[in-house]
Parts: C-alpha cells; structure tokens; sequence
C-alpha cells in the first residue's frame, strides 16, 4: 500500500528506532508455549508410524527407493483436500517455492495424472516414502504441522528419502543412548546398509532437515542421541530449511543442474565480478575494493572476518560533479515465470542525497541494443551502515538489471556501496524490519521489540511483537492494529496470512536457512469472553502507544513462544554486524477457501515409466508421450544411450579423442607416402619414355642430310 495512506503518526513512527514495548495481556500461543517437534507431535497423538512419521506399508521393500520406479516425475501433482487447515495450505505453498528456489522439483495442481500427493489434515504429521504408483498416495499435515520446515520434511520422505541418522555409517558420527529411549520406540534407531538407503556419496549430514532432534523418544530429560562432536548436539533436529547436503543429496537423486525459480547471486569475491559489465553510457565507474577510507571497512558478505577476501562494489561521488553516474550492468539473464525479486545490501558514506537508482535493459525480438527502463529510485539511504533492498522485478524478455549511482547535491567524503546481490523468480517480501544492536536484547528485561506499524496490500495496519526477554527461547506474534482505513475493510479480518521470516544472511539465497512461521486470520475465531478474536482494534484492541506519545490500538498477539532458541540463532548468520532482519510478508489466501473441481484419476497402468527401467540411477520421464531416460552426470562423467547403459567421461573423451587423432595422423601419413611413392613411380616412367624417344631422335639425326634434310638408310650411307 502506498505510503499516503499512513496517517502522520504512523509514518513518523515508522522512521523510529525499535523501543521496549509496553506490557500488555497474554498473547496467543499457538505451540501452547511447547517447542514440539514432528515426532512429539506424533507420540502424543499415539500415533506408531515406522520412523515416527513414516507410512510403511506391510508390502513396501524399503530399499524400494534404490530403483527409480519410486521416484517421481520432476514436476509433482498434488491436491490440498478441503480438510486442511487454511494456514497449513499457505505453508505447502510456500514449501513449494522453497523446493523451486533451491531444485528443479516442481509442484502443479493435479489434473488427471496416474500418481499425485494428495495433502490433507490427518492425524499428525507423515508421509510414505518415494513414489508407491497407487494413484491417489496421502501425505498428512496435520493440527500443529503447519510449519515449512515440516512440509519440507515430509515431502523429502514423499520424494525418497529416509532420516539421516537411519543410514549405515551413523555410529561414527553419533551415539545413540539406548536406556534413555521410550520402551518399544528402539527400532526406530535402526540403521539400514547400503542396499537399503543409499547416502549418494554425501558425507553424514549433521544439519539436515531429515534429522532426529536430540531429545527424539526420550523417556525423561536426557538425550538420546549425543553427537561425537559436541558443537552439533544443539544442531541436529533444526527444522528451519533444507541444509546444503539434503540438497545435494535431492539434485543428485533427481539429476538436476539447475534450479527453477533461481537466477542470480553476487557476492563479489571474484574478479570478474560475476559478470557484470561498466556501462558506456554514464561519467562514472564503480570500482571492485575490499575497503574504502571513509567506509565501509569491510564487505557484507564475511564482514572481514577472511583474510585476504571481502569484496565489493562502490561508486565514488566524491570524485565527481553533481549528476554524474555510474551504471553497473549485471550478466544477460532469461526469466521464466515473469516476475523476479532483486535483493542487495546497500551502504552509503557519501551525501545524504546520492541515489541508487534501479533499472532493467530489455531485449525484446529484434533488439540488440535493448530498452533501458526506469524500475526505482532509492533515495535517503542512511549513512553509515548496511542496509537490506528489495525491488520487485516484472521481467519476461531477457533482460539485465542496471545498478545507476548518481551523485547528489551536498557535501561527499564516500559514496555508495552494493554487496551480496540476489535475484529469483520468486515473491519480494512486503515490508523489511531492521533491528540494530540486536545481540543486547537477547534475555533481558528490555527485550520486548515492538515493530514500526505496517501496512498489507489489503490496507489492514499490524505489527509484529518480538520477545527476546525469555531465558532460552524468542517469541514471535503478529497484531493488528488501528489503522486509516479501518472504515473501509471487511471485519473480523478474513484469511489474511502474515509470514514473519527471520533472515539467515548468507550471501547466496540458495544456501540461507531462514527461520519462519505463518499465521492466518480466522475470521470465525473467538476469544473466552465472545468477541472475535481477528475483529477490528478499535472495537477489541487494547489502548497503546507509539514511541512519540501517539495513541492507537492493538488487537491481541497471536504467534509463538517457541520461534527460535537462541543456541539455535547463533547457528547460522540471523545475527551479522549486529544486525537482524525481519521479513514480513501478508497474503490475501481466501481463494484457498473453495474446494477445487476434482478432475477424473487416470488409470494406474498408464504410468509409461513402470516398464521403461533405466540402468546407472537414471531417471524415467515421459517426453512427448514417450518414456525416455534423464541421465546422470557429474562434473567430468556422465552416462548415455537410450537406457544410460554407457558410461562416458572427460578421460574417456580425452582418450578417444587422442587415439582418433593418432590414428587421422597415421592414415594421412599412409596416404601422403602412398601418393608420393605412386608419383615418383609415375614421374621414372614418363622419364624413361621421354628418355628413349629422345635416343630415337638423336640417332635419326645423325643421318640426315642438311640440303636435303631426307633421311637415308643405314644401308645407303655405307655406299
């Protein structure tokens, strides 16, 4: 929503530092103040799932998955069934985009297709592992499932995956304390060899998402898994995102190089600075430094925490007039889904008035040049310090983004700075929350943040309560609160969901781990005393106050106290510079609401890829109606044929390639002393005829009688 729908006290607030709240009444937990994991969830429920929360059936062989007639094709069909709760069916969605970002796993609405995932809220939280070819295969999210990290998890069981510490080499990494795990639970600590579970040549994985917490089945307070490296005992059982490895592992099995909705990262360690090219049309160049005198001292990307590493970009204004700019033009790039996020950290040590301007260059057909558009103008970047962008890119011809420095009116001793450039086909978060000295809220007293006010695009004003003031634990809740168009909305709120991510900061999107949770207006819930919990502030909100003395209203909390432990936030890079970012997202998803038109299940026997086996782990698809086989590659091998029945490598090329030459050098040779001998052969004879024809000459001559110039016999002479 544009700013001008802010009234005056909000958009003065919204420029403020974050300040302690004031105390207010109990906010609603929706974990019940419990940090409970998928296979606590499950045991409470009773629920005896092979694993905790896998759907084993009787006629399964478990080591199934080693063939890959239980993979699935790379774009998945599914249903969310009506049973599932309106939050729960927002979360898949954007589980969906994860698997997008970081593989080439894609997710459609199902549409007739033999085999497709049907989600619905079950009992608990489980899945079946890899593609069972029964048509219609179930996969449950249920009551107090509805967090990505487990819908990832569950999927990865879907797509064939068993728990990491299930697999053969565990015992070297960790140790399980048998006395401490619930009676007739112990089985679910097997481990399986190789022809069971296969690992794919990737090192155990202490991060994985498919990991056991270390408290899994306890029978009381100890551990039951202890990790031979202390570090990782707060590591196992993170449920925030896929860990490099259970990537690695999914592209290996799934044969992808690339990803779907991915396109670009920069962090500019390399020379070459990832390709990005100065523009000729501009007065001004931006320049490839580890550190500039007037700041920053140091890149966003390792904050200088790497010897002889830490780049990035910067623009001098000081060294040039008033106007002058700077264009940084990144790689050509080809967008598919015709929109794109661009995201870059930003520092600014020149006038308060130099800009970043954001532009695309479009290729359409025909055009080489391209067309150079205007997308955003950045202007008051503050000075001194990082600063998180984002810019929303509408893109469907190939294109490349254009980073425009210009040099404002005012005094410069720097300039601007760009670092850890990102860009993905995929949603910009609506609103950023910047928290600055962060790490000195983290248990105290004074540890209750309260965001500035936000707008969603459907114009209902909220903000976001962050409790660090507990002893292990941060709590998160979204509120609404009053706003300027309060007149105007439906109320109770309806179906609004409010995604609050905390950032993991990693340079590279792919590699984040971000921390996130989701909560959705129920328009029909009520609170004990009988008024609808999500109705507007004015009506049930509690009286509050902006940090300048303004006075407005703010509906109950509703989130969780168990959003992070603060182990577990110093695990990754939440907190870099002493900073930490919010991302704040607010959906309209009431279209989820309605329960789609069911299309009619083709018949089972029409999967193409059950009798088309691939040998070598390639992967079946069905191209065109026809099964074909997806080959597995590696760096320097890679297999072919119409079943990847052959095996072909760079050595493998070298060789043939060498022999081919020697053999073309050999055969040339032959022909050239072949062609020679065949000429000289051919030159004797022809000089030998010339040679006797000349004899036969000269001897005719030497009787013939000038005056007459007749020749005369042999005979004839003697008389």
């Amino acid at each position: 929503m544009d700013s001008w729908y802010l009234p005056w006290f909000l958009l003065f607030s919204a420029i403020l530092p974050v300040v302690p709240g004031l105390p207010t009444r109990e906010n609603f937990d929706v974990d019940g103040g419990l940090d409970q994991d998928i296979f606590d969830i499950n045991e409470d429920l009773g629920l005896d799932l092979f694993e905790g929360d896998i759907r084993l059936d009787g006629a399964q062989d478990r080591n199934s998955i080693i063939g890959e007639e239980y993979r699935w094709p790379h774009t998945i069909p599914y249903v969310l069934e009506d049973s599932l709760e309106m939050n729960a069916k927002g979360v898949i969605l954007n589980a969906f985009e994860r698997y997008r970002l970081k593989s080439c796993i894609d997710f459609k609405p199902w549409a007739g297709e033999a085999n497709y995932i049907s989600v619905f809220k079950g009992s608990g939280c489980w899945s079946s592992v890899g593609n069972k070819h029964v048509g219609k295969q179930q996969l449950s999210i249920g009551e107090n499932c509805d967090r990505i990290a487990t819908v990832q998890h569950e999927f990865l069981h879907a797509l064939g995956f068993w728990h990491e510490q299930s697999r053969s080499d565990r015992d070297d990494y960790v140790s399980i304390m048998w006395d401490r795990i619930l009676s007739g639970r112990e089985h679910n600590f097997n481990t399986y060899n190789d022809q069971v579970s296969d690992s794919l040549n990737v090192p155990y994985d202490y991060t994985s998402v498919m990991h056991y917490s270390k408290t899994a089945f306890q029978n009381g307070t100890e551990p039951t898994i202890v990790t031979r490296i202390s570090d990782f005992m707060d590591v196992i059982g993170q449920r925030m995102d896929f860990s490099d490895h259970d990537l690695l592992k999914l592209n290996r099995l799934y044969n992808c190089t690339t990803s779907l909705s991915f396109m670009d990262s920069c962090n500019f360690e390399l020379e070459n600075v990832c390709g990005m090219i100065q523009s000729s049309n501009d007065s001004a160049d931006w320049q490839w430094v580890s550190q500039v005198p007037r700041g920053p001292e140091r890149d966003h990307s390792s904050m200088g925490q790497c010897k002889g590493s830490g780049f990035f970009m910067h623009f001098n204004s000081s060294s040039v007039s008033v106007g002058a700019t700077a264009l940084l033009e990144s790689r050509t790039l080809y967008p598919k889904r015709g929109f794109q996020c661009l995201q870059f950290y930003l520092y600014n040590t020149g006038s308060e008035n130099d800009q970043l301007n954001i532009y695309t260059r479009e290729y359409p057909a025909g055009n080489v040049v391209g067309t150079l558009m205007l997308v955003e103008e950045i202007k008051e970047i503050p000075i001194g310090s990082w600063q998180l962008y984002h810019v929303t890119l509408k893109m469907t011809n190939k294109f490349r983004v254009v980073f425009g420095g210009v040099r404002g009116a005012g005094a410069s001793l720097g300039g601007l700075s760009i670092d850890d450039i990102n860009l993905s086909e995929t949603q910009c978060p609506h609103h950023i929350w910047h928290i600055t000295n962060f790490t000195q809220f983290i248990g105290s007293s004074s540890g209750t943040l309260y965001s500035p006010p936000f707008y969603s695009p459907k114009g209902y004003a909220f903000q976001i309560h962050l409790n660090l003031s507990h002893s292990t634990n941060a709590g998160i809740y979204f509120h609404l609160i009053s706003g300027a168009n309060d007149d105007q909305l439906q109320w109770p709120c309806p179906w609004q969901q409010a995604t609050m991510t905390l950032l993991d900061q990693n340079p590279d999107i792919r590699q984040r781990m971000s921390n996130q949770r989701s909560v959705t207006t129920d328009p029909f819930m009520t609170t004990d005393n009988g008024n609808y919990f999500w109705d507007r502030p004015s009506k049930v909100g509690e009286v509050a106050f902006f940090p300048n003395g303004t006075q407005f209203r703010r509906g109950q909390g509703f989130g969780t106290s168990a959003f992070i432990t603060y182990k577990r936030l110093k695990s990754r890079d939440f907190i870099k510079g002493d900073d930490v970012y919010i991302l704040l997202t607010v959906e309209d998803i009431a279209h989820l609401n309605s329960i789609p038109v069911q299309p009619t299940p083709g018949p089972i026997v029409n999967d193409l890829c059950m009798n088309f086996k691939c040998e070598n782990d390639g992967i079946c698809i069905v191209q065109n109606g026809k099964a074909e086989c997806r080959c597995l590659s590696g760096e320097d091998w890679w297999y072919m044929g119409e079943r990847c029945e052959r095996r072909g490598s760079t050595r493998d090329t070298i060789v043939i390639a060498a022999s081919s030459t020697a053999a073309m050098f050999a055969l040339m040779l032959i022909v050239t002393l072949i062609s020679v001998y065949c000429i000289r052969k051919k030159y004797r004879r022809r000089a030998s005829s010339n040679t006797a024809a000349m004899t036969l000459e000269n001897e005719g001559k030497q009787f013939c009688i000038p005056e007459k110039c007749n020749i005369v016999s042999i005979k004839e002479h003697s008389n």
